[in-house]
């Protein structure tokens, strides 16, 4: 019985809404890696100050590797990650978005939140709503002798 939850646990990331969902969370995070990169190397290369926006999205593109990570990646103590990485996207989002609103002064280079990601068309605005979702649907089961599996 335990090795069939197991089963069934694994399959729920591999297969349907949960491919997807690793998928996007990947493209993201290549996305704003090479985003980040280009613009920060760009700026040490002309000698110029990394700007606040610049920063944020390097940071948002670690927090999309270790989501996508944690998606794929077995067991509770990655589904603990996945819900911490997922959940600071959000206020991430969230804050800079805001901000970047009522303070364009701080971004006037776009980051991968600001403006609440219109950027990535809203994709990191929706996006941790979806996984927050997803993971909910999709808690680690555990085994008859009360262990995680």
């Amino acid at each position: 019985m335990a090795q069939d939850l197991t089963v069934t646990q694994r399959t729920g990331r591999s297969s349907g809404a949960g491919r997807v969902l690793i998928v996007v969370y990947g493209i993201l995070a290549l996305g704003a890696t090479g985003r980040s990169f280009v613009q920060i190397a760009g700026l040490i290369r002309d000698s110029e100050p990394v700007s606040l926006a610049y920063w944020l999205s390097a940071l948002a593109s670690v927090v999309y590797i270790v989501a996508t990570i944690a998606l794929i990646a077995p067991g509770r103590t990655w589904y603990r990650i996945a819900w911490s990485t997922i959940t600071f996207e959000l206020v991430g989002v969230l804050v800079v978005g805001t901000l970047s609103l009522t303070h364009p002064e701080y971004f006037a280079r776009p980051s991968v939140w600001s403006w609440y990601g219109n950027g990535y068309l809203f994709i990191p605005l929706v996006l941790p709503v979806i996984g927050m979702l997803w993971l909910r649907a999709h808690r680690p089961v555990r085994d008859r002798s009360g262990a995680p599996s």
